[in-house]
């Protein structure tokens, strides 16, 4: 299936040589691929000389191994700055907003030094009083929250981290604050915002309210008392008239989010990253990776197993025992990340140290389901998906609490959810996350996090303003080997990117095949929610709507997110922003696609 592992794509070696292989002092790139991640294994590695029972020597090829195979992969800043000056390795921060003047711009100053390295930065802004509110020092009155997530905005993109990679926020505020319709309306004019997500955060209190059609508390976070009601229906409504116009904001449901925290007894959570898979506390870090699933179907095995198209012949194909091993190395692997790592401020430092948390999540979801013959929209793929979210979830617990007896539990153990719950000690606080990938899917030649295919042939514009078409040669694959397969099918699925539609291609492959906007939302839905059920941390998915979607859609999609368990929800109707990232389609040259 896969031929030499280091084989890159076409679009990975661009990737990888604009933003993550090292330059010389005159720019031009002095690094090989294979170097990277011999740089990064070995850095990484390092980090278990801190350690009890730490052997470098031993794990930095292993480490490096599991990199140039693609098996593995962390976060971009981990394979940015690994090994080079600096040495900041998370991918995720949030930092806390309080209300007062120097607060705020503390929060802005530690923002920028974060983004400076590749990191990302999630902000609560619900303790902010809000506009027109008293301000006694000034004898004035307060501008709200608003103001400052512009100042942020602004911050972030005078940054713009190198050039390397986009400054990311994630600006959250609670649904029960004075402010929130001013915040749902935020990014309603073009160009507002740029460098932030947005999202708010819902209680139980207002789920309820709005299944009841009642009315709910304002509350002034400044006062603790509440100013005013609303109908929760009708601040539904307002979000979900936003989310259907432009993408945002979604939602967080921030009371599911802390029943679930580990170490609620030490601080409460009020923010995630800017992908939404990783609520954390003020000053805690992440650091993610990524297993792609695809290089654990057994060689020759895809054939049969996608003929046959069953959850039961796909876990067939499957090499179980290898992906148990890769997990339990891969918790080591983000382990050692901590240790390895350069915090920009000691806060960070200390209370990442004191919870370990890290995310471990998959990659190619998509693409493994594609091979083995299932479609993403079907019972078999979530029969599939249980099974290996329950691996995941097992031998990622097992490796933490080996690396308990060896290393010592997480500090803050003592009266957290785990230790409350009888389990025996565990060296992270959190293991299992599912992000979205979207980089490093790209560098692993597979599809990303656990979305469906975006399309069978699309256009990547990247940050320099560069457009990398990039054919997914999969579907030619199938087509040349199941006898369907001819030249004028390939470009007007080129030209299209998706076969749905097409008499050419048999119905059954039609269906193994859709794309993201062909898939119904539920689908997307249940999909999330499944993982959602085996990981710790969150689940960062996007469901994917056709232009013609309406608001009332998006309401279903939402208060459905909410019932199924999930920890936030997403959308994005295709075509509702300028400059999307991905274009379904690429144009063929001289017959060429």
């Amino acid at each position: 299936m896969y031929s030499n592992p280091m084989d890159l794509t076409p679009s990975a070696r661009t990737v990888l040589a604009r933003r993550y292989l090292r330059r010389d002092a005159g720019g031009a790139v002095a690094e090989t691929p294979d170097e990277l991640f011999g740089r990064v294994a070995a850095a990484v590695a390092a980090g278990e000389a801190r350690l009890p029972g730490g052997a470098p020597e031993e794990w930095a090829p292993r480490f490096a191994a599991r990199l140039r195979a693609l098996e593995l992969l962390p976060n971009s800043p981990t394979l940015m700055n690994a090994g080079r000056a600096g040495g900041q390795l998370s991918a995720c921060f949030v930092i806390p907003v309080d209300d007062s003047l120097e607060a705020i711009f503390d929060a802005v100053k530690l923002a920028a030094l974060i983004h400076q390295t590749g990191g990302g930065t999630g902000f609560a802004f619900s303790r902010l009083r809000p506009r027109g509110d008293a301000v006694g020092s000034a004898q004035g009155v307060a501008s709200g929250p608003l103001p400052f997530l512009r100042v942020i905005d602004a911050a972030t993109d005078a940054i713009r981290q190198g050039g390397a990679r986009r400054g990311a926020n994630m600006g959250i505020l609670r649904v029960d604050h004075p402010d929130v319709l001013d915040f749902v309306a935020a990014k309603s004019a073009p160009g507002a915002l740029e460098n932030f997500n947005l999202s708010v955060a819902v209680t139980d209190a207002f789920m309820e309210a709005v299944a009841a059609g009642a009315d709910y508390d304002l509350v002034s976070p400044r006062s603790g008392r509440a100013v005013a009601r609303l109908a929760a229906r009708d601040v539904l409504a307002r979000i979900v008239q936003a989310a259907w116009a432009s993408g945002e904001p979604g939602l967080v449901f921030i009371d599911r989010i802390n029943r679930d925290n580990p170490t609620a007894h030490e601080a409460l959570i009020e923010s995630t990253n800017p992908c939404g898979e990783l609520p954390l506390p003020p000053y805690d870090s992440c650091n993610l990776a990524s297993i792609s699933l695809p290089r654990f179907l057994r060689a020759g095995a895809d054939v049969a197993t996608a003929r046959a198209g069953t959850a039961t012949a796909a876990a067939d194909a499957l090499d179980w025992a290898r992906l148990r091993d890769a997990v339990r190395e891969s918790v080591r692997f983000l382990d050692d990340v901590i240790e390895a790592n350069t915090f920009p401020v000691p806060q960070i430092a200390a209370v990442t140290r004191r919870n370990r948390r890290v995310g471990l999540g998959v990659m190619g979801w998509a693409e493994l389901l594609m091979r083995v013959g299932i479609p993403y929209a079907s019972d078999e793929a979530l029969a599939l998906g249980e099974r290996v979210a329950e691996l995941f979830r097992r031998e990622a617990l097992a490796a933490s609490q080996a690396l308990a007896v060896e290393r010592g539990a997480f500090p803050a153990w003592p009266g957290s959810r785990w230790e409350r719950e009888g389990r025996a000690p565990q060296r992270n606080a959190t293991l299992l996350t599912v992000a979205p990938t979207g980089t490093i899917s790209v560098i692993a030649g597979t599809t990303s996090g656990i979305e469906p295919l975006f399309a069978l042939a699309l256009t990547r514009h990247v940050l320099d303003g560069a457009a990398l078409p990039e054919p997914f040669p999969l579907f030619e694959e199938v087509a040349r080997r199941e006898g369907f397969a001819a030249p004028a099918l390939t470009s007007e699925v080129a030209r299209r990117g998706r076969a749905g539609g097409l008499a050419a291609v048999p119905e059954r492959w039609q269906r193994v095949f859709a794309t993201a906007g062909e898939i119904a939302p539920e689908w997307h839905l249940r999909h999330q929610a499944l993982w959602q059920r085996y990981v710790d941390n969150a689940v960062s998915k996007t469901v994917n709507l056709p232009a013609g979607a309406a608001p009332a859609d998006v309401e279903r999609i939402y208060r459905l997110a909410w019932e199924s368990g999930c920890k936030g929800i997403t959308v994005y109707r295709d075509g509702t922003r300028a400059g999307q990232v991905l274009q379904a389609g690429i144009a063929c040259q001289n017959g060429d696609c």
